[in-house]
């Protein structure tokens, strides 16, 4: 018996999605050949394994339904059904639509305690980060810090903060570009990546899908991938390098960028305390221009 399936069945079978992709990291290396193609492809597309048939999924992914199988019960299933279902409590939880969040708000009319409700979830979604990312940060250091261009991409309600680290970084660092797709020329700008750069992609539910167009373009260039958002399965992260996480928790409508907001700043931060004296030459250089050119009043 393969050294994973031994270790997998005396564990409880994970019950959710994050869970499943935790373990399914953890054993990856000692999986069998035919078990890592087998479960490379469900992370890879979360989104499908509800909607289709086992048969159809092997075929997709290269590998024997029985193999499928087997990979279900090494990790502690009953069968296949049971890896499945985890899938499509995944699904069922997916991100509720902001009319409907924006209904309810509006039906329960509870300003009384707005600010404190508001106060408390903020507050909650920044003291999360630490428990989140202490053991992640120091990897995602490494990554920007070696890399020889930093890109950085976040699209829709994520371009405030991708923006956000891209002009921070550029106060000490000049190669860091943002990625825009101005104008359909997102597939123009992609054609700029290298196999020793960074790409940093900002992204929360419901994803963007340019930002996953970004990461497989990244992937494609031998690029490095930084994902910065909140899930671990989020499809962003699945083939990530790094991923840093943040909450969304709101009494709101719309997710709120807070802790993405926060968990920047302090990744800007420990990137400035890494660069060193040069690096503050930089930041006296870009004041002094701004306020030499009027920019700053």
């Amino acid at each position: 018996m393969p050294k994973s399936s031994s270790r997998s069945v005396k564990d409880a079978a994970p019950a959710s999605l994050e869970a499943l992709t935790a373990r399914i990291q953890r054993d990856f290396a000692q999986m069998t050949p035919q078990f890592q193609v087998g479960a490379r492809h469900l992370l890879e597309f979360p989104l499908e394994i509800p909607l289709a048939s086992m048969r159809k999924i092997a075929g997709q992914a290269g590998v024997q339904p029985a193999t499928l199988v087997r990979l279900a019960k090494s990790l502690g299933y009953e069968g296949w059904q049971e890896l499945k279902d985890v899938f499509v409590r995944s699904l069922q939880r997916g991100p509720e639509r902001y009319a409907d969040r924006a209904r309810r708000l509006q039906h329960g009319r509870r300003t009384g305690n707005a600010l404190s409700r508001a106060v408390e979830a903020q507050s909650d979604n920044i003291h999360r980060i630490q428990a989140n990312n202490a053991e992640r940060l120091p990897a995602a250091l490494q990554l920007l810090s070696r890399a020889r261009q930093v890109y950085v991409a976040g699209f829709r309600a994520s371009f405030a903060s991708a923006f956000l680290f891209q002009y921070q970084y550029r106060l000490f660092r000049t190669s860091v570009t943002l990625l825009r797709g101005d104008a359909g020329t997102l597939e123009m700008e992609l054609r700029a990546l290298g196999k020793d750069d960074t790409v940093v992609l900002v992204g929360f539910a419901p994803y963007s899908r340019e930002a996953l167009r970004v990461a497989q373009a990244a992937q494609q260039a031998g690029s490095r991938v930084l994902a910065i958002c909140d899930s671990a399965v989020a499809p962003i992260a699945l083939n990530a390098d790094c991923v840093l996480l943040f909450s969304t928790d709101t009494p709101s409508f719309f997710p709120s960028s807070t802790a993405a907001t926060a968990l920047i700043e302090l990744l800007i931060e420990q990137l400035l305390t890494k660069a060193g004296k040069q690096a503050i030459k930089r930041i006296e250089a870009a004041e002094e221009q701004l306020h030499q050119t009027g920019a700053y009043l």
